[in-house]
């Protein structure tokens, strides 16, 4: 059985969408056991036979700062889930709260995985292939070095060789230009770590790419800072929802528009479903000791699923030790890239 810990209280909407979420996903898959985190009074309209209660006393708010997310809120709901993982309780945790005090609990409660400097969020974004492109950092750490993007890229790595089955998944950096003299200093060496990495089978580097190569799907993998990457996934859901509302605007126009708006009906919904952000909710905090997934705060029940949904696959696909192992195989360079700066192409 694989137990997944849920932080029941985060989020915009809380137990409202996170439990019938959870029964849901239970109903999925007979295979989990979950243990729903949360204040005595938000379960007692729920029971399951998998499914067992542990209680906190307070919740982190969306709006907290990590500070006293950090400090004064040590049994938050968000708290004991996580560390319902660190003691081996659960093979997961999931949480739709307040990012960065995710993030700072996640790695001051686990702690980084032995190579890593910065956890970073990773998650998938649709692209034209009807598949997803996995991009990270997507808004855990704003200034990255070289040697940062490195370790996201082998992450990014790992994670895709589990959820997608694809064993040397390919990586893209991104920047202004393919050309390897374009982009900052810290792009560059970025750029030549990651061809030394390629050289060195530690993974399949692709080369630069830009902006609009994530949506087309031309490496499996992009790599970049958490600014750029936050920016966008918050693109990607603004599509999802202005094809809804262009949707609903045609149904609403002369009869004729909204004879063509039925006959090109199920075409748009298909491009639609492709595109919802929900469907691609559940980012992985990776370089940690434990697995811990991140929803959209404002996420419905069937949002909120997938979140749960990646956090199975994860664990079920032992991600944990794929990681690991591929920080082992790559440890010489990313030591190498820590220790010296790497001379640009082109300088």
């Amino acid at each position: 059985m694989t137990t997944v810990a849920v932080d029941c209280m985060g989020g915009d909407y809380g137990p409202s969408i996170t439990l019938p979420a959870c029964r849901e996903f239970l109903h999925r898959h007979p295979d989990v056991r979950l243990i729903l985190v949360g204040l005595p009074d938000a379960f007692k309209e729920f029971s399951h036979d998998r499914a067992v209660f542990v209680t906190a006393t307070e919740v982190v708010g969306m709006d907290d700062p990590v500070e006293v997310a950090l400090r004064r809120k040590k049994d938050s709901s968000m708290r004991v889930a996580i560390n319902l993982v660190k003691d081996g309780r659960a093979d997961a945790a999931v949480s739709a709260g307040n990012t960065g005090a995710l993030m700072a609990i996640a790695r001051y409660v686990l702690k980084t995985v032995e190579g890593i400097d910065r956890p970073a969020i990773a998650s998938f974004l649709p692209n034209a292939r009807g598949g997803a492109t996995t991009v990270l950092d997507l808004g855990a750490n704003v200034d990255c070095s070289a040697a940062h993007l490195l370790q996201f890229a082998v992450m990014g790595s790992a994670l895709v060789s589990v959820t997608q089955s694809e064993q040397a998944p390919s990586v893209g950096l991104l920047n202004i230009g393919e050309e390897t003299i374009k982009g900052s200093e810290v792009i560059k060496q970025a750029g030549e770590l990651l061809r030394m990495a390629g050289n060195a089978g530690d993974l399949n580097f692709f080369g630069n790419v830009e902006g609009n190569d994530i949506f087309k799907g031309t490496t499996d993998i992009v790599v970049c800072d958490g600014f750029v990457g936050n920016v966008a996934l918050k693109a990607s859901e603004g599509l999802a929802t202005m094809v809804g509302a262009m949707l609903k605007e045609e149904f609403s126009r002369s009869i004729w528009t909204k004879i063509a708006a039925i006959v090109s009906y199920p075409v748009l919904k298909g491009f639609k479903n492709r595109v919802d952000h929900r469907r691609y909710n559940g980012a992985a905090l990776l370089g940690l000791k434990g697995l811990v997934f991140k929803s959209h705060g404002s996420a419905d029940v069937l949002a909120f699923g997938f979140a749960l949904d990646r956090a199975y696959d994860a664990s079920r696909n032992q991600l944990l030790d794929k990681v690991r192992k591929r920080i082992a195989h790559a440890a010489p360079l990313m030591a190498q890239s820590e220790a010296e700066p790497v001379s640009t192409m082109g300088a």
